[in-house]
């Protein structure tokens, strides 16, 4: 019979949004095992509540084929260290969150020592890299997942997965009101704001802030622009991308995305995380994203949503499939998508400014953003952490030890 005395967990996050929900986990993990303790790779975040980190998730977190390549010896090498880890200190538990390069080939040696594996926020094989499915299959034991589609997904293909809630619905509304946020920033309140939100990568950045920019100077100088920047992103950079647009539209850099969407009249947002905060905030908004033309004629040519994720399987007029989460969580266009060529500054200023007014198509989004933060809430009396940390303790008591040491 297994106990739970003195429990070792292992964590993997490899980035920012990782880091911070196992910061969230370790910390309810010790509130249950006072004696716990918790090993892996991890950010700043998880190191503070009490991982020790093996490996650092910055030394890992490489983004795109070139930087992947130029790291390749180093990341293995980190790799390598979080297996060594695991034999030698054989954990009751594995937490892996995200991060599908990594875990999910770290979810292989876990499971060949008989280390029970909790995955939280899924891989998105269901858009892609659908042969991944029997790694899941056979390496999982407990699918945690924060879109709702998820879950029949998974359990209609043998994963015992369970539907969260999303941590971003969880979270309360900024408490800031209009006044203070613009005394804070140097920002006139009388003034409609629209959020410039380009993605939280140097290269989504330089991709997609351009036509943003030169979108800001066709709505003209009734606007002013909030444009948050990532932890990960340094201002002088944005700011010399701004400089070099003319005419210069009345763009300030704030902190806080959520802060800025919540007090945004509406925003362009480029395809990822903040179109999810976003709609649970309630903010009207317009999806943007470019890549390569390489690049999108593969993801166009890979990406197959199943009907769990997609029912119509309908593509746009343009023959694309849709790419923002806060559609396909709804099941149908609720947002406009401006995608590749058709991301262009007098497409998205057009799409834009009937979400600018009182108008039925604002009206009509600011209705199917809130029915799609219920859809994003965790069950009645629950918190996604904490289903993370039951679905833990469950495998715990089922008394599944790691093998013994050879």
């Amino acid at each position: 019979m297994a106990t739970t005395s003195n429990p070792t967990f292992f964590l993997s996050a490899g980035e920012a949004s990782g880091d911070h929900y196992g910061a969230q986990i370790i910390t309810e993990l010790l509130r249950r095992h006072s004696d716990a303790s918790f090993l892996g790779l991890g950010g700043l975040e998880m190191e503070s509540a009490g991982q020790e980190r093996i490996v650092r998730a910055e030394d890992v977190a490489h983004m795109g084929i070139t930087e992947v390549i130029k790291h390749a010896p180093r990341v293995y090498g980190s790799y390598r260290r979080l297996v060594a880890s695991i034999k030698q200190r054989r954990p009751q538990a594995a937490v892996l969150i995200d991060f599908p390069d990594v875990n999910l080939r770290l979810a292989r040696e876990l499971k060949t020592l008989n280390i029970p594996v909790v995955y939280f926020v899924s891989p998105q094989l269901w858009a892609w890299k659908r042969r991944r499915l029997q790694w899941v299959q056979q390496r999982v034991d407990r699918m945690m997942v924060i879109f709702p589609f998820e879950e029949p997904f998974y359990r209609n293909r043998n994963v015992d997965a369970t539907f969260t809630g999303h941590p971003l619905a969880e979270l309360p509304l900024p408490a800031s009101t209009r006044e203070e946020f613009a005394s804070k920033h140097s920002l006139d309140p009388s003034k409609q704001w629209i959020g410039l939100l380009p993605g939280s990568r140097t290269k989504e950045i330089l991709s997609n802030l351009p036509a943003m920019l030169q979108a800001a100077s066709l709505l003209g100088d009734n606007y002013k622009f909030l444009l948050p920047i990532a932890s990960t992103i340094h201002p002088a950079d944005v700011e010399a991308i701004i400089a070099q647009h003319q005419p210069l539209p009345a763009v300030h850099l704030v902190p806080d995305a959520r802060e800025a969407l919540f007090h945004a009249r509406a925003s362009i947002v480029a395809s990822g995380t903040a179109t999810v905060q976003a709609a649970v905030i309630g903010n009207p908004f317009v999806v943007v994203y470019k890549v390569s033309p390489l690049t999108f004629r593969l993801a166009k040519r890979l990406v197959h949503y199943p009907p769990e994720v997609w029912p119509s399987g309908a593509p746009d007029e343009f023959g694309n499939p849709p790419i923002g989460m806060v559609n396909l969580i709804a099941g149908h266009r609720i947002v406009p998508e401006l995608i590749q060529d058709n991301f262009t500054a007098t497409n998205v200023a057009s799409a834009l400014r009937p979400l600018l007014d009182d108008t039925p198509q604002r009206i009509q989004m600011m209705a199917d953003l809130a029915a799609l933060r219920q859809k994003l809430l965790p069950p009645v009396g629950a918190n996604s952490i904490s289903q993370v940390a039951d679905a833990v303790d469950l495998l715990l008591k089922r008394g599944r030890m790691p093998l013994p040491s050879v």
